[in-house]
């Protein structure tokens, strides 16, 4: 299958071993540029734009070029330039009485939308599986309290399946994305010629119905000239998003797998992991690796269409190429898998994450919140105290559950001091360690959003709802397709069997 070459640029990107799917859809350009031939001899036949009497011949002679073209080795054209002397050679030059009111503009713009379709349903429907995958680890882990990094430090605690949650509403607005494009692109610009239309009175209505679409691209210049260049650069953005919400995740599993006593690992064996040639010891994350590699990919495709359309004048074909599109497309996909099979592979071990909680003050925040809503203490003053509480901890190499109640309470009298405040530390010494237990703290959120079991069981029931119909979705547009198709065969099939 041929490769993308955009430019320099992308040569890093080639290299990486990206290619379209083993066994590309049979619904490519020779496909498509049928079932338009059979939709314009279906409608112009019946609607006085082509004699009927010559109907039977001009059909078989398209019959003719696709049953051929379906058999082993056969020719599969995807211009109509090269399409056509196939038509002639089996029809006769009159089969392209066929051609009034087209143009390969119209033509190879609507087949390129028909394949961007298909392509972007491909991509609906992996990035559910993976979704899903996500969701249901997600409910499996809602008690697993684990830290959370900002500006890459360990800033709170969190439950493993909220973090999982936040990931999967990253994905869920990438799913939105595929929906909105999809309305977009899901039009036909066929009986739009090379850009102002014709005179000649097609229906572009039943056309686009022919061919599965939901509406025509209104306007004629707009149709091959600036929609069709639009679609592409629109999906790369996709694409983009989706990669970079991957790389987000795998550097944040890397960022731990990195430790000598991590609560992440991947399970050894069957290629997420391998055994360093030089270091015995090492067992390298293989799939984390390689999946981060082929999101940079799916970046570096995507920008291909964007690049390519800039700086041309309207509907130059630099950035309409079918197979470069699929393949960024592809990259997203296979982006994802690899995705699906990281969120497979992973071993938390809760008990490890508690005790990295333990050994650090992520819970610290938790002090000046607890001072401030229950005991009315300005937030500033009581962040002051635990700021101070965690550098007398970090200077004495005291844990969070070790801290001695007595300096708290020397510490507090000092923040507060100049206040208006009592000097006394209002807290119980078991409401102060309570407070820094990070178990309690994410059970105790009360922010619609948070961790605390009743807004995840509400979040992962939405979370699978948004999946089913996204799936549900995917399902309706691909019947939609086949359907329309299947009933063009058989409008085709009356005309050539006469």
């Amino acid at each position: 299958m041929k490769k993308i070459l955009y430019a320099l640029t992308f040569a890093a990107a080639m290299n990486s071993g990206v290619v379209l799917a083993a066994e590309k859809t049979q619904r490519d350009e020779f496909f498509w540029l049928g079932m338009i031939n059979k939709a314009t001899i279906v409608i112009n036949s019946e609607e006085g734009l082509l004699d009927k009497a010559l109907t039977p011949k001009i059909a078989a002679g398209l019959e003719k070029v696709l049953v051929d073209g379906n058999a082993a080795g056969g020719k599969r054209p995807s211009t109509v330039i090269s399409f056509e002397p196939l038509l002639i050679d089996a029809a006769g030059p009159e089969v392209t009485l066929i051609h009034a009111g087209r143009s390969s503009q119209d033509m190879h713009a609507t087949f390129r939308a028909a394949i961007l379709r298909d392509d972007l349903l491909r991509l609906a429907r992996q990035l559910d599986k993976t979704t899903s995958v996500m969701v249901d680890l997600a409910e499996r882990h809602v008690d697993t309290i684990v830290p959370n990094y900002t500006n890459g430090v360990a800033a709170q605690p969190n439950s493993f399946g909220h973090y999982l949650l936040g990931h999967a509403a990253g994905l869920e607005r990438d799913a939105q994305r595929i929906r909105e494009t999809y309305a977009r692109i899901d039009r036909s610009p066929m009986g739009t010629t090379v850009l102002n239309g014709t005179s000649w009175p097609l229906n572009r209505a039943r056309m686009a119905d022919y061919l599965g679409f939901s509406g025509i691209v209104d306007n004629a210049y707009d149709a091959s000239q600036i929609s069709s260049v639009d679609e592409p650069v629109e999906v790369g953005a996709i694409v983009t998003s989706i990669a970079l919400h991957t790389g987000q995740f795998i550097e944040d599993i890397m960022t731990q797998y990195a430790q000598p006593r991590p609560w992440i690992l991947l399970q050894e064996g069957g290629n997420n992991t391998y055994v360093s040639s030089a270091m015995p010891q090492k067992r390298n994350p293989g799939i984390l690796n390689s999946t981060r590699q082929d999101a940079s990919t799916a970046v570096t495709l995507a920008l291909g269409p964007v690049i390519q359309a800039h700086n041309i004048t309207p509907g130059m074909s630099d950035p309409k190429d079918v197979d470069a599109n699929t393949e960024v497309v592809e990259s997203a996909i296979k982006a994802l898998k690899g995705w699906e099979k990281i969120l497979g592979s992973l071993v938390i071990d809760p008990d490890r994450s508690l005790e990295e909680l333990n050994s650090d003050w992520t819970a610290s925040q938790e002090l000046a919140d607890v001072l401030m809503r229950k005991y009315k203490l300005p937030f500033r003053v009581g962040h002051h105290f635990a700021s101070e509480v965690v550098d007398f901890a970090k200077s004495k190499n005291i844990k969070p559950l070790d801290f001695p109640y007595a300096e708290a309470k020397k510490i507090y009298s000092e923040a507060v001091k100049g206040t208006d405040f009592a000097t006394e530390l209002p807290m119980s010494e078991e409401e102060f360690r309570s407070t820094l237990d990070p178990v309690a703290i994410v059970r105790n959120r009360a922010t619609v959003g948070g961790p605390q079991p009743k807004e995840m069981a509400r979040m992962i029931k939405a979370a699978k709802d948004k999946i089913a119909n996204q799936d549900a979705w995917v399902n309706d547009k691909q019947q939609v397709i086949s359907t329309a198709l299947e009933r063009l065969d058989n409008d085709f099939n009356k005309l050539s069997a006469k």
